[in-house]
Parts: structure tokens; sequence; C-alpha cells
């Protein structure tokens, strides 16, 4: 299987490093430095204020000695770890706090509107410096004119040298946010892209119709909850699968033997191996076995309007004890010859329900077809309705062979017959009771079955009850 999924995850995952790292080293450095350049700046301003409107006022108007002077600003030049410049207005500097004997030379082309709009610049000062130095002035004004200028110039490389702490500090939480990421990879390898690549492994092999793999996933989420569907999903497509198989088997039986029957009767009257005088004989065999195929094709057609959506119920309300006498009645000749009897237990003199009333009667023909074919001569059929919160349960019982107990279960599947019912069955297509409880499905309603080899079978089925009819 072709680790795409994993694949584009590890490339997101050294992408973001390598973009964290990028933009880290561009951007953050960038605007951390300019930060850092701004903050510093305004500090430094405020520190040439500071000298500006008390020492260099002081030394201006004599109150106090160069010496003086010097001194506290050499104090605040060493705190700043700067150069601090008392300038005139030429560019001479008086006082140099790193130099007790100044140069007597002005700054070369020293024009205090270098520094334009900004109060700092950023640059070597007229080349005064070997370095880049951040430099920022205030000026000494006196009786409201300026007399000089207070230059601070710190290194940038003080400033650089901050702005890298920074970004070593943002290099070390990119590598921890990376380390995490990493831990975060491992739990979604572990819990999401295994169980997935075990999904998919499982679904090639579905998908080659082996359905025999089991996904191993047993989790209280998404992925456990679509694990176990697909499982549940391949079971019932694997058992389906079998019943296909059966299906086709048993439609093929019961089809061959039939046709084999015609085939061979007919080929033996057309040779004549059947003599003139018996060929009625045989051609009502012939007539048995296509009104066979003809009821069993019937049946198959009628199974097949009960799918995955239902079939359309033409719901009513009936009397369904007037339904069971209309049906028993129709019995007469065949329970007449078998010398069987009903005994009908019905609740009321009427008992309405709610439902499809030509499909209620194919069920109630079914069962009571069925329990005359397995009921025993002289015996008797019992059917009884009784109503218990708001449905109507209908029980038809005999005391026939009964079914054993390991086909129980499997008496609603199509063409299924017990071995005990083959050689009374001879009509029979096996159909009957899938049809019953296709029907019984459909009005979303239950049959259950009650029965003991050699005792008897009872079948139960409810209905909804019908409401009461407004007068």
């Amino acid at each position: 299987m072709k680790r795409t999924l994993y694949l584009k995850l590890l490339l997101g995952y050294v992408a973001f490093g390598i973009l964290g790292f990028i933009t880290i080293a561009t951007f953050t450095s960038h605007h951390s430095m300019n930060y850092i350049e701004t903050k510093a700046a305004e500090n430094l301003y405020r520190e040439s204020n500071l000298i500006a409107s008390n020492y260099a006022t002081s030394y201006y108007r004599q109150t106090k000695t160069l010496e003086d002077v010097q001194s506290q600003i050499s104090a605040i030049a060493t705190y700043l770890n700067a150069d601090v410049w008392v300038v005139d207005t030429k560019g001479k500097i008086l006082i140099d706090s790193a130099s007790t004997t100044p140069s007597d030379t002005p700054i070369k082309d020293f024009d205090i509107t270098s520094f334009g709009t900004k109060y700092y610049l950023v640059g070597d000062f007229y080349n005064l410096y070997s370095e880049d130095v951040l430099t920022v002035f205030s000026p000494i004004t006196i009786n409201y004119k300026v007399q000089g200028y207070v230059l601070i110039h710190q290194p940038v490389a003080q400033l650089t040298s901050f702005n890298n702490g920074i970004l070593n500090i943002s290099y070390m939480t990119l590598a921890i946010i990376f380390l995490c990421a990493f831990v975060v990879l491992g739990l979604f390898t572990y819990t999401v892209y295994i169980p997935i690549r075990k999904i998919t492994e499982a679904a090639k092999e579905y998908a080659t119709g082996d359905f025999s793999k089991q996904i191993n996933i047993h989790k209280n989420d998404e992925i456990g909850y679509l694990a176990a569907s697909l499982n549940f999903m391949a079971t019932e497509l694997s058992t389906l699968e079998e019943d296909q198989r059966k299906f086709i088997a048993n439609v093929s039986h019961d089809f061959r033997s039939p046709l084999t029957s015609i085939k061979g009767y007919i080929e033996a009257i057309m040779d004549g191996t059947i003599p003139y005088e018996m060929q009625d004989k045989y051609l009502n065999i012939i007539l048995f076995e296509t009104e066979r195929l003809n009821k069993l094709t019937q049946g198959m057609l009628e199974l097949n309007k009960y799918g995955k959506k239902g079939t359309m119920l033409d719901i009513s309300r009936f009397d369904i004890n007037n339904t069971i006498k209309m049906v028993v009645q129709s019995f007469e000749g065949t329970c007449t010859q078998k010398k069987i009897s009903f005994e009908l237990i019905l609740t009321g003199q009427t008992l309405f329900v709610s439902a499809d009333m030509s499909k209620i009667q194919q069920v109630l023909y079914n069962l009571i077809d069925n329990a005359i074919k397995f009921s025993h001569a002289d015996s008797s059929i019992t059917i009884e309705t009784t109503e218990k919160n708001e449905k109507v349960f209908v029980s038809v019982k005999d005391t026939g062979i009964g079914i054993p107990k390991d086909s129980i279960k499997k008496i609603w599947e199509r063409f299924y017959k017990t071995d005990l019912s083959r050689g009374k069955d001879k009509k029979g297509t096996g159909l009957g009771l899938a049809i019953v409880k296709e029907i019984i499905s459909a009005h979303n309603e239950n049959i259950n079955v009650i029965s003991t080899e050699g005792v008897g079978t009872e079948f139960i089925f409810t209905l909804p009850l019908a409401e009461e009819k407004n007068e």
C-alpha cells in the first residue's frame, strides 16, 4: 500500500520546522531588532534630555565646574555603557565622557538636520566610529536659544547581542514546539494512521471478495465505530454470499427436478416409449410438475416484492375474526378428506386491526395450509386471537409432526424444508414461511414459532389494534 498520507504528514512536519526557522531568522529577527532599536533610542533620549536640562545647562551657566559636569556625565555614560558628548552648534566637542581632553577640532560636516524628523540615527556618525552606533540628541536650550546639543552614542553591537539572545530563546521555543509536534505526530500515527491503514488493508481484501479478514481495532471513537461497522458489514456480506450460494443451489435443485421429469416424459411420449393408453397418466404427471414450477415462480415473484425498502401496503381497518373464518372456510374440502377439524377461540364478536387485509389473508392461508399438511388425520387445528397492550395476537396451532430444534431458526429461509417435512410436502416450494415472515416484517410486527418434535407447532404473530371509529 502506498504510504502517501503518512509521507504527506512527514513532509508537513519537516516543512513546519523549516518555515518556523525561516520565520524566526527573517521576520522575527528584523522586527525584534527594530523594536529593540526603538526602545533603546527612547531610553537614551530620556537620558539625553535629563543631561541637557540639568548638567549641560549648569555647565553653560557656569553654576558647576567643568570637572563636576564631566564627572557626572561620565557616571551616566558608564551606567548606559555608551559615549556621552556635549557639543556646540558648530559641532565642537565640549565634553566627552570617554576623554577629559576632547579635541578642539569640530566634527567635520556636522549638521544637526541630518537626523531628519527623528531624534536618533544609526551609522558611524560622520566616520568617527569604526562600527555602527545608535546616536540620539537633545538640544541644550538657554533663554529659548539653542546653545548646543547632548549626543549619546551606544554601539549597535550591544543591541544586536540583545536581539540574538531573544532569537536564541525563540529558536529554543521553536525546538520545543517541534518536539511537541513530533509527539503529536507519534500519537497521530498510533491513534489515527495505523488504524486507518488497517481499515484500508481490510477494505482492499473485501474488494477482492475475501470477507474473512477482521479489523482488530477496539476504540470508543469514530475510527473504532468505523472498524466495528466494517467488521459487521464483512460478516453480513459473508453471510449474504453464503445465502446466495444456497439460494442458487436450492433454486437449481427445485427447478431441475421437475424440468428433468417433464423433459423425460415428453421424450418418452414422442419416441413411443410410453404407449398411447398410458400417456394420460404421464401427461397428468407433467401437468403436476408444471403447476409446481408455476407455483415456485409465483412464490419467487412474491418474495421479490419485499426488498430492502419493503412493499407498498394497503392499510385498512378490518375484522380479523371474520377474516380468519373466511380463510378457514376455503380449506373445508381438504380438511374433510383428512378428517381435520378447526377450533376457533376468537376474542369478542369482532376484533378490528389496522393492516393490509389481502396480505394478512395470505399469511393466514400459508400458516393454515402448513398446519394441515403436517397434521395427523383425525386431529384438530386451533386458531386463537387475543388482545393485549394495543396489539392483537393471532395463533395458529396444530398437533402434527413438529419441527426439529436445530431447524427452528432456518424455517424462515427461502427453499428450506426440514427432513421431516420433505415426505409430507410434495407440492411445497419452501417459500411459504419466507413470504409470511416478509409480510409481517413489512407491517413492522413480529412472528414467532413454538414447536416440539412429535407434539405440534404453534405460530404466533402480532397486528396493531385498530382505533375505534367515531360514530
